[in-house]
Formats: C-alpha cells, sequence, structure tokens
C-alpha cells in the first residue's frame, strides 16, 4: 500500500510547500496556479483573487494535513480557518 504523505502548508498568505500525489484534485488546481504565474519566494508572492481561489480548492481537497507555517498550526480539522487566512492575508495591512 503506498503511504499517503500528502500536505499544504501555507506561509505568507500563500503556499509554502505541498506534496499532492494522492490528491488529484489539489493536483489540478495546483497546475492551474502555477500556469498564473507565482515567485520562487512565498515572501515574494502576490496572489491574484484567482490564485487565492485555487490555493483555497487545494486546502479543500488536499487528502492530507494542512499547516500554517507560523507556528506549526495545524488546520486540517478546520478548513475554513486555512481558507479564511488564505483570503484575507495582507488587507489589515492595506487598510494602514
Amino acid at each position: 500500500m503506498k503511504e499517503n504523505n500528502d500536505h499544504l502548508n501555507l506561509k505568507w498568505g500563500t503556499l509554502k510547500s505541498w506534496n499532492f500525489s494522492n490528491s488529484p484534485t489539489a493536483q489540478k488546481a495546483y497546475e492551474e496556479y502555477e500556469r498564473i504565474g507565482s515567485s520562487s519566494f512565498a515572501m515574494m508572492q502576490e496572489d491574484s483573487l484567482r490564485q487565492k481561489e485555487l490555493i483555497c480548492e487545494m486546502i479543500e481537497s488536499v487528502n492530507g494535513s494542512v499547516m500554517l507555517d507560523w507556528g506549526g498550526e495545524d488546520l486540517t480539522n478546520d478548513r475554513a480557518k486555512a481558507k479564511e487566512y488564505v483570503m484575507n492575508y495582507g488587507k489589515e495591512k492595506q487598510k494602514t
């Protein structure tokens, strides 16, 4: 039986690391995300609304863990919080 190492780690409101070997829906969303284009550094990435939506699809469909890299917070069982983090990241700093 094949071991499942699928995961999605988020940092700076975007993708930090991932493995979608056993998550075809997440992999398909990632491929579209990559076609749009991204920085090789999470800190430098400024996701478009569509890219944020695709990350949310990855969060919803990964057959493994979902983690916030800051502090190692496990959101596998609270994927709504992970999606909220992605969709709202950076909005606070734009208000100032």
